[in-house]
C-alpha cells in the first residue's frame, strides 16, 4: 500500500526537484555556446528565485502549523488532564469491581 505524502513532503520534493534542474542547466550551459548559455543563465536565475520564494512559503507554512498545534495544545491541554483523571479513575473502579467479583467467587 503507498504511503501518501503530507504536502510539506511534496513541496520538499519539488524544491528537490528543482535543485537538480537548476545542477543540470549548470552542467549544459558550461557546454552550450554564448547564445545559449545566456538564455540558460537566465532560466538559472529564475529557477534560483522560483526555488528561493517556494522556500521562504514552506516555511512560513511550517511556522504557522506549528502555531496552531501550539494553540491547540494549550487549548486541549486541560480537557486531556481532566479526562485523563477519570480514565484513571474509572480503570481503579474496574479493578475493584473484578476484585470484588472473584473474591465472592471464591467464598
Amino acid at each position: 500500500m503507498e504511503k501518501k505524502k503530507t504536502a510539506t513532503e511534496e513541496i520538499e520534493e519539488v524544491l528537490q526537484e528543482i535543485g537538480q534542474k537548476i545542477e543540470e542547466l549548470i552542467e549544459k550551459g558550461k557546454e552550450a555556446g554564448s547564445d545559449v548559455k545566456e538564455e540558460i543563465e537566465k532560466k538559472i536565475k529564475d529557477l534560483k528565485e522560483n526555488k528561493t520564494s517556494l522556500e521562504e512559503e514552506l516555511k512560513k507554512a511550517k511556522d504557522l502549523l506549528k502555531k496552531e498545534y501550539e494553540e491547540k495544545k494549550e487549548e486541549i491541554e486541560p480537557r486531556l488532564k481532566e479526562s485523563k483523571g477519570f480514565v484513571v479513575e474509572g480503570l481503579r473502579q474496574l479493578g475493584l469491581a473484578f476484585k470484588s467479583l472473584f473474591g465472592k467467587s471464591k467464598s
